[in-house]
């Protein structure tokens, strides 16, 4: 497995029975939110689906959008899994430049697949989302840069651009006015429609950028 360039940070050790809860509470978030819908899964719906009280519920979230902060960290968790030991070429064994391909690639299906669950997750009095798996991107870009003896001087600032053109559109979607977590369904289907031509785009901009530096 290779090292981590920047662990996503799992949650300190649980005792048994709380983390059972945890596994528990979070697969009937996800059978709730695939059956009902992101919008209709609440703090109240979930202690009584899920046959436990609405303190360890309260206590475990703290709020209605700290269920799907809790859903996403567990598929960040299990995506980056993927990126550190997973077959190649998006896990070790290829060339850095193919890795790096094959992770936008793998990054915007994850960003479109889960964009129901970033707006379910976002706090309404931030203008836009926090920080997710972004300082992932940018730490496993630098070091596939770094590795891939590209030329580029100033690594570091490429680095930057290449991760807001990876990550950007989809912070920006969920800012945009009427994209919020009542967005619903179309708005769903229209943005996964809009997204799906950015894995081309970033092998074109990789295979520019790099492939001729």
């Amino acid at each position: 497995m290779e090292r981590s360039p920047l662990p996503f940070g799992r949650p300190r050790a649980e005792r048994a029975d709380a983390a059972r809860n945890r596994e528990r509470l979070l697969a009937v978030a996800r059978e709730m939110a695939a059956e009902l819908g992101a919008d209709k899964v609440t703090m109240d719906g979930l202690a009584e689906r899920a046959g436990l009280g609405k303190g360890t519920v309260y206590r475990r979230f703290r709020t209605r959008a700290g269920i799907f902060h809790a859903l996403l960290e567990d598929d960040e968790h299990a995506f980056q899994h993927q990126v550190l030991a997973g077959p190649p070429p998006l896990g070790p064994g290829a060339e850095p430049l193919d890795r790096l391909v094959a992770y936008g690639r793998a990054r915007v299906a994850y960003l479109a697949d889960h964009v129901t669950i970033v707006r379910s997750s976002l706090d309404r009095h931030r203008a836009v989302p926090a920080e997710g798996g972004s300082g992932f991107t940018q730490a496993h870009i630098r070091m596939l840069l770094g590795r891939a003896g590209t030329g580029v001087a100033d690594l570091d600032s490429l680095t930057v651009q290449l991760t807001s053109a990876l990550e950007g559109p989809f912070m920006i979607f969920l800012a945009l006015p009427g994209s919020g977590p009542d967005g619903g369904a179309e708005a769903d289907a229209a943005f996964q429609r809009r997204t799906r031509p950015l894995g081309d785009s970033w092998q074109t901009l990789i295979e520019r950028v790099c492939r001729t530096a």
